[in-house]
Parts: C-alpha cells; structure tokens; sequence
C-alpha cells in the first residue's frame, strides 16, 4: 500500500519533484554537517531525509521506465 506521501509526489510535475529533490538534498547536507561538528539535535531527521529523497528517486525512475504515468496517477 503506497502512503500519502508518495501518492502526493505521484501527482506532482517533473519539475516539481526535481526542486523538492533540491531542497531534500540540500537539507541532508546540513544535518551531515550538522551531525560531524555535534550540533544536530534531531537525528532520526537524517533517516526521514534520506526516505524523502529515495521516493522522488523511485517516482522519477517509474515515469522513465513508463510504469506509471502521470495520466495514470490521476486516475486512481
């Protein structure tokens, strides 16, 4: 069963996902230096992070391959 989250990036446009894919990116970054230099306070954010950025991965890589489309997405 797919959850709320990936069925929201689903509807999303290709560029959308790749901004959001930015900003993930961006963000585990910083916790990365974050977590070397001992200031993070969060650390189960890395995980969730990580999660993020593998579900645009897995939604951009099953409209390459053409298991689903965006007009498929709309439709369930």
């Amino acid at each position: 069963m797919a959850s709320k989250t990936v069925d929201d990036l689903r509807t999303q446009p290709e560029d959308e996902l790749v901004t959001k894919l930015k900003e993930f990116k961006e963000e585990l970054f910083n916790l990365r230096f974050q977590a070397a230099t001992g200031q993070l306070e969060n650390h189960g954010r890395l995980r969730t992070v990580k999660r993020e950025i593998a579900r645009i991965y897995t939604v951009m890589r099953e409209r390459e391959l053409g298991i689903v489309t965006v007009a498929e997405e709309g439709e369930k």
